[in-house]
């Protein structure tokens, strides 16, 4: 035995390869298998998927027809005639379709998603009979009547929401069909109000009940706007040249009405006054204008019925045309998947019989070599080398061992050849790695140097600007000297990101603890957009001073990305909230353009581990500096997407090693705020007669330490302290400085680095 292992441990790879033919049996099987299985769940997704098109098909013929009875039945309910046939015909349409969806729910495939939105359906058909029966009387009068089919129509139009398997942009079809589901609704909504305006007695409404149908009028006509403008957004090139065309078509439709209701006034000898468009008849009727007047004008019931009926039924083509296409896809996928699992599993049946046949010649399995060499390989490439890269990284590359241990395979065969090459590649990957770990550490090194000596500068320039901000008198060169002072504080911010990258930590420490509150002033006050930074609901805690530099530091980059990624004329508020376990959470809101989730899941990512510094690294410093700052004191950071429809949050989860509570529990948002409510007005009237003359004198007023912002300063987004009394030129709470005089559109400017309250700037 030992005889034979010797002879073959020196085989060469090409004897040894016929010996391996069972792999490829095994890979077919596994492989075949797979693809069968694959082919299987495919069928049976696409098949649920013309279910669910089926279900979307006939829940959208159902809110249509829904809202359609509402609408002619607008005039004979007001005319009493509660059982007239154009009434009982559509309430029987509308029952039809209810059957034909009870159908296509019974066949839908059981998913929480689908099984919840049929809920809500259900919920809304069993207001309809009540609706009917009340519908125009005084149980249910004006618009309620109108709005009340809303219950029935809207869980049925969301259900499109669960089209679009197979399609290139799932969420996009669902969001285009919801889209003109939603504009034939607000359609549908501004038809049967306007032909409730025109035909009821406005003399018998209560009081205020025409203003409510007018405004309600107006909302939908401009709901129906924002509806085709979501549906240029969601919809491809086709779909607005199909709809296009629709409306062209029905503008085509509405003249030839017009000119046929013309030529038969004319042969009976009455006055024919040809109606406006539909915006026109919109515009008057939201105007309030008696039925009189807009008669006169050609706007009638029955013109302007008529009139959105045409565009109500292009909506309602195109909707048609996408679930039709919606199905037609589903169908199409699902033959597709059927030939695919009727073919992989004749292919994999075949493949499995071939490697069997070819099995039965093969009795001989890989040798140990081989073996040994790919677990030492991917030894390795997961572990040794990757733990080696590591501590270079961590550590002064020449503390570092880089010896490397060869893989333990002394044949002279090929598998002993790969086996020195893997040791010549792994030897150089470490020289490699060291040689960058030593260039990392002497870049470090000069930005570390750079930096500080930037710093210094800049903290002269600040003692400079403070020093000529104490002498200046004049209000305007103030607020100049002022700006400046806040830029070269953002310049210190940045000089300080270098030292981040370096890997350094602040030289000095803030001396004693610091009010939450200050903390984030600090912070806003080294933003560029500081003015829309709003603060709210900040409980009454304290930040060791040993994480004051480097939190006021943090903030100051999450804030800058908030007002740097969002509209100029929104704002970033800042919230706060303590937890039960004494932790606090800060909260930053933004309404900018947000990100897409997977980009959520990368930066929360880099900011939970912060990557080595690198080309990418500097092409987002914010990130970077956020992150290892963070990781210095145990802080976590996560960026969500905001509640609204758009922009982002900021969490900072403050451990309760950084922060303590300082005081009695209290809501800043509903204590502090209802104090400065109270006395605002008053507050900012006294400072307008003490400084008549002073444009800035009057922007903020003080009052419990809480600041009273202005007209002028809700603009600029001024916030501080109150100065202690007799104090009134040092420095506010939180490191701020100032001067007698000193101009309210800029804060002033967050503590140095290092520094303690004490000192200024």
């Amino acid at each position: 035995m030992s005889k034979l292992r010797s002879l073959t441990g020196n085989w060469r790879v090409a004897r040894r390869l016929q010996a391996i033919l069972l792999i490829p049996v095994l890979v077919a099987l596994g492989l075949g298998g797979i693809r069968v299985k694959n082919s299987v769940d495919t069928l049976r997704d696409a098949n649920d998927a013309v279910r669910v098109a089926e279900l979307v098909q006939a829940a959208n013929a159902y809110a249509s027809d829904a809202i359609n009875e509402r609408d002619v039945s607008v005039i004979p309910l007001l005319e009493g005639k509660r059982n007239a046939p154009a009434v009982l015909a559509a309430r029987k349409v509308t029952d039809a379709d209810a059957q034909a969806f009870d159908r296509a729910v019974a066949r839908a495939p059981r998913t929480a998603g689908l099984d919840r939105r049929i809920a809500l359906v259900r919920e809304g058909e069993k207001q309809l009979p009540t609706v009917r029966a009340a519908a125009f009387t005084p149980k249910l009068t004006g618009v309620q009547t109108e709005e009340s089919y809303h219950a029935v129509q809207h869980p049925l139009m969301e259900i499109s929401n669960e089209l679009g398997f197979g399609s290139n942009n799932q969420a996009s079809f669902g969001r285009t069909l919801y889209a003109v589901s939603l504009t034939q609704a607000a359609e549908s909504l501004v038809r049967s109000i306007g032909t409730h305006l025109l035909v009821e007695d406005r003399a018998a409404l209560g009081a205020g009940e025409l203003q409510n149908q007018l405004s309600s009028f107006s909302s939908y006509a401009y709901l129906e706007q924002v509806g085709l403008q979501e549906y240029a957004g969601a919809g491809t090139t086709g779909d607005m040249t199909r709809l296009r065309a629709a409306l062209t078509d029905a503008q085509q439709k509405g003249a030839a009405q017009t000119a046929k209701a013309a030529q038969e006034a004319k042969a009976v000898g009455r006055t024919f006054v040809a109606p406006p468009d539909r915006a026109t008849m919109i515009s008057e009727i939201a105007g309030g204008k008696s039925t009189q007047e807009l008669a006169a004008e050609g706007i009638t019931p029955e013109s302007f019925f008529a009139a959105h009926a045409l565009v109500f039924d292009a909506y309602r083509g195109i909707e048609v045309h996408l679930t039709d296409r919606a199905l037609a896809d589903a169908r199409g996928i699902a033959d597709k998947a059927r030939q695919g699992a009727i073919t992989n599993g004749a292919l994999a049946l075949s493949a499995v019989l071939a490697a069997f046949l070819l099995a039965a010649w093969v009795a001989r399995s890989m040798s140990r070599g081989m073996r040994r060499l790919s677990a030492s390989a991917i030894e390795i490439a997961e572990q040794r080398l990757p733990a080696v890269i590591t501590q270079l990284s961590q550590a002064v590359p020449g503390q570092v061992d880089t010896k490397v241990t060869p893989i333990p395979i002394t044949t002279t065969d090929e598998i002993g050849e790969v086996a020195r090459a893997f040791d010549h590649v792994h030897r150089e990957a470490v020289r490699l790695a060291a040689e960058q770990a030593l260039l990392r550490g002497n870049i470090n090194t000069i930005f570390t140097n750079l930096s500080r000596r930037n710093q210094s500068l800049i903290e002269r320039q600040l003692a400079m600007i403070t020093d000529l901000e104490e002498r200046e008198a004049d209000p305007e060169q103030l607020a100049d000297l002022f700006r400046l002072d806040h830029l070269a504080t953002r310049v210190r911010r940045n000089g300080e990101n270098l030292l981040v990258l370096g890997g350094e930590r602040p030289t000095q420490q803030w001396d004693h603890p610091l009010p939450l509150v200050d903390v984030i002033r600090a912070a806003a006050s080294e933003v560029e957009q500081y003015e829309r930074i709003e603060l709210a609901g900040v409980p009454e805690a304290e930040v060791h001073g040993r994480a004051v530099t480097d939190l006021v530091h943090l903030l100051a980059e999450l804030l800058e990305n908030a007002t740097a990624f969002s509209s100029p004329r929104s704002t970033v508020r800042v919230t706060a909230t303590r937890l039960p376990d004494a932790r606090i959470m800060v909260e930053i809101h933004d309404k900018g353009i947000g990100l897409m989730p997977e980009d959520f899941a990368q930066i929360n990512h880099k900011l939970a581990n912060p990557p080595t510094a690198d080309a990418d690294v500097y092409q987002h410093m914010g990130l970077f500096v956020v992150g290892r700052l963070a990781d210095r004191h145990g802080i976590r950071v996560q960026l969500r997407p905001a509640a609204a429809e758009s922009g982002t949050t900021s969490l900072v989860m403050l451990p309760a090693t950084v922060t303590w509570h300082s005081g009695p529990e209290s809501d800043a948002d509903t204590l502090a705020l209802a104090t400065v409510k109270a006395r605002a007005s008053s507050a900012l009237d006294a400072l307008l007669a003490q400084a008549p003359a002073d444009p800035f004198a009057a922007h903020e007023a003080w009052d419990d330490g809480i600041v009273v912002p202005s007209p002028t300063a809700a603009r600029t987004g001024r916030s501080g302290t109150a100065p202690a009394a007799g104090a009134s030129d040092a420095p506010a709470a939180g490191g701020e400085s100032g001067s007698p005089g000193s101009p309210p559109g800029l804060p002033r400017r967050a503590p140095r680095r290092g520094r303690g309250p004490a000192e200024k700037g």
